[in-house]
């Protein structure tokens, strides 16, 4: 295998592996010792590729982490609150009951689109299975809207009127050239 490290460097990383140095005063004595400028993770490299570390091998000490100093109480339950999630978890709501449709007590004239006349309601009927004709129920509209009384008050929320009112629309049929 081909390697930058120079033969004596990898020696000397052995050697320093074996007193139980760590790799980053491995590194500093490495480059002291023959004027390198290899970094740590180079020598964690270098070690890796020659089988002297790796997942359960004991010829590397762990790296030793320094012990932290010892807290009073009180500042150990300020900073538990300050790492503590600052949101509530969310609650599990439970499903709401299906919707209960209101229904108008006037039978629909079901009339076609093409039957219509101009002062009939023209709230929809079927059309929710795939080729089903859509008819309209048919009773005179009320005034400032495209629906009778009844389909009005089912389609308007009682509680705001309707901002929008059905005016005159003008069609125009133009003749294909």
């Amino acid at each position: 295998m081909q390697s930058s490290w120079a033969e004596e460097h990898s020696r000397a990383l052995r050697e320093y592996l074996e007193k139980g140095l760590s790799f980053s005063r491995i590194a500093n004595a490495i480059n002291a010792r023959f004027n390198t400028g290899y970094s740590r993770n180079a020598t964690i490299g270098r070690a890796r590729r020659m089988g002297l570390s790796g997942p359960g091998r004991a010829d590397i000490p762990a790296a030793r982490k320094p012990q932290p100093k010892p807290r009073p109480a009180r500042l150990l339950k300020i900073r538990a609150r300050a790492l503590a999630p600052s949101r509530p978890k969310p609650t599990v709501r439970k499903r709401a009951a299906a919707l209960k449709l209101r229904c108008v007590g006037i039978v629909p004239r079901h009339l076609s689109l093409l039957e219509l006349e101009r002062g009939d309601c023209r709230y929809p009927y079927g059309g929710e299975a795939e080729g089903e004709a859509i008819t309209f129920c048919g009773h005179p509209r009320r005034e400032g809207s495209s629906y009778c009384v009844a389909h009005f008050h089912l389609t308007s929320s009682p509680a705001a009127v309707s901002e929008r009112s059905a005016g005159k629309v003008l069609l125009r049929l133009v003749a294909a050239a």
